[in-house]
């Protein structure tokens, strides 16, 4: 285990939105808590739990949007969300052939910085990049009915835990 360095105090964490923080495939007679809120005319039901474990995270935590949101995350999600701070969100260009389409824009962002990135939707292709990488890296994958919960908030900190040891 390694310590971070002093480039920088904390790890990355790539945090999706749909699937983590806004939530779907639920049943409909029976949401969980959250707010509704639009985006461009369509609605999504944010996590009543998100705002807690977000401000839990940020604390080891850099935080950076890794969505198809990209700058809307900022707009939509900040004010519902309480963040004292707008974390920057990534840009996508066209994926490679055979490649998640959110690599590229991680790696780019990510350089050699130990992170971890919570989304619900991985594939093949971000396990065989998580295992190759040099710097501790740990994927977290959620439920989209549920979204981040505090099982993922409490094995991310356990993972910032152990690098900052060293």
């Amino acid at each position: 285990m390694g310590h971070l360095g002093p480039e920088f105090d904390k790890l990355l964490l790539f945090v999706d939105i749909d699937g983590v923080i806004s939530l779907f495939g639920f049943p409909p007679a029976a949401p969980p808590a959250g707010t509704w809120t639009s985006v461009d005319g369509v609605p999504h039901l944010i996590s009543a739990a998100a705002p807690g474990h977000l401000l839990a995270l940020a604390r080891a935590f850099d935080l950076v949007w890794c969505s198809g949101w990209e700058e809307k995350a900022d707009e939509h999600l900040v004010p519902v969300l309480g963040l004292p701070v707008r974390p920057p969100f990534l840009t996508f260009h066209r994926p490679q052939a055979n490649v998640h389409w959110k690599l590229a824009a991680v790696e780019r962002h990510a350089g050699g910085r130990p992170l971890a990135w919570i989304d619900d939707a991985f594939d093949d292709s971000c396990h065989a990049w998580a295992a190759a990488r040099r710097a501790p890296t740990l994927l977290v994958a959620t439920d989209p009915a549920v979204g981040l919960g505090g099982d993922h908030v409490t094995r991310l900190e356990a993972f910032a835990r152990t690098w900052r040891r060293g």
